[in-house]
């Protein structure tokens, strides 16, 4: 939901017919990515704290700090905090704002995916490497070459490449780059425009450096025309994810302001994507964001919401529900307090 809509609602009467109830209670999580390593469930979320700071539209007052790492035995078992797995003055170039992570396997090792601001007040990606899925994180003394915005989400295809997506606008940065290329005089495009798209690079074989140039990923309407930046119902925000169903490409992500989960399809992993709908209706909250994980056979969209701090933007809260695949792939979208 909105940020000013909240107090234009019956938030009991909202939580009382939530779907799901938080993973969690003892802290504050958000932007939860999560993967099945080892046969175990492992939630790369975001640790959300109260920072001080006024809500404004760069995010400012999303002031995380460092990370958590969740996991549940199996989708019905308990969630377990595993402590500290990386904090932001470990990192030797991030300053602050330890946004929406990612995580990957590869070879017994384990791969930390997180942005933050550098000392210049830019966003970056970096990668910090664990021997275990709960880490600790080792990072790497510098960002990825290359890398800008927000919200990596590392996608291992069947052939073994890893990709990773990224990029969100407004706070994120994205709409200050033109071609991999920062520029304080560059914005949004005006609204008859194409719409901004994320951003795609694969990784090396070390999963430490990008081994090509990133390339900006088109999502198109069903007339095969670039969504454009007026239509916020559809076009991208932030909070990338792509799964793989019936050997097609799933590009999931937030429409941001209009609070939306969408979704797109498309034949290789990098696009382009036709738009098909929506995954979840926006949730109580300002900010929606996502990850999609086969679990025993079954699809589960991991989400958030404000609904423990009674409608507090940047305190939030992950859950989880089944999503289901029709006969012709579509995904049948999520009410998440029901209709």
């Amino acid at each position: 939901m909105p940020e000013k809509s909240i107090e234009q609602i019956d938030l009991n009467q909202l939580i009382e017919k939530a779907i799901s109830k938080p993973l969690v209670s003892h802290i504050y999580t958000a932007d939860p990515s999560a993967h099945v390593f080892n046969d175990k469930i492992y939630i790369y979320p975001s640790h959300d704290i109260d920072a001080g700071i006024p809500f404004n539209d760069n995010g400012d007052h999303f002031g995380m700090e460092d990370y958590h790492v969740i996991s549940m035995d199996s989708i019905e078992s308990e969630a377990v905090d595993n402590g500290l797995a990386l904090h932001v003055n470990d990192v030797p170039w991030a300053k602050k704002q330890m946004w929406a992570p990612d995580a990957a396997h590869k070879d017994g090792k384990y791969y930390l995916f997180f942005p933050a601001k550098n000392k210049e007040d830019i966003f970056q990606i970096g990668v910090a490497v664990g021997h275990s899925p709960i880490g600790p994180f080792i990072p790497q003394p510098k960002p990825i070459n290359g890398s800008y915005s927000i919200d990596p989400a590392i996608f291992e295809d069947e052939d073994g490449s890893y990709y990773l997506y990224f990029g969100g606008i407004w706070g994120g940065q994205l709409q200050n780059y033109r071609d991999n290329i920062y520029s304080c005089n560059n914005d949004l495009p005006k609204k008859e425009e194409p719409a901004l798209g994320p951003i795609v690079a694969k990784m090396t074989d070390d999963m430490l450096e990008f081994c090509e140039t990133p390339k900006e990923i088109l999502i198109l309407d069903e007339s095969g025309s670039p969504l454009l930046e007026g239509d916020n119902d559809r076009r991208f925000f932030e909070a990338s994810w792509v799964h793989k169903y019936n050997n097609k490409y799933y590009f999931s992500y937030s429409t941001g302001d209009t609070h939306f989960i969408c979704y797109a399809i498309g034949d290789s992993p990098y696009g382009p994507f036709t738009y098909k709908g929506r995954i979840l209706e926006p949730v109580i909250g300002w900010t929606s964001h996502h990850s999609i994980c086969q679990v025993e056979g079954k699809w589960y969209l991991f989400y958030h919401d404000s609904s423990l701090s009674n409608g507090v933007t940047h305190l939030r809260s992950i859950k989880v529900n089944e999503i289901i695949h029709d006969e012709n792939g579509l995904i049948q979208t999520l009410s998440p307090y029901g209709k």
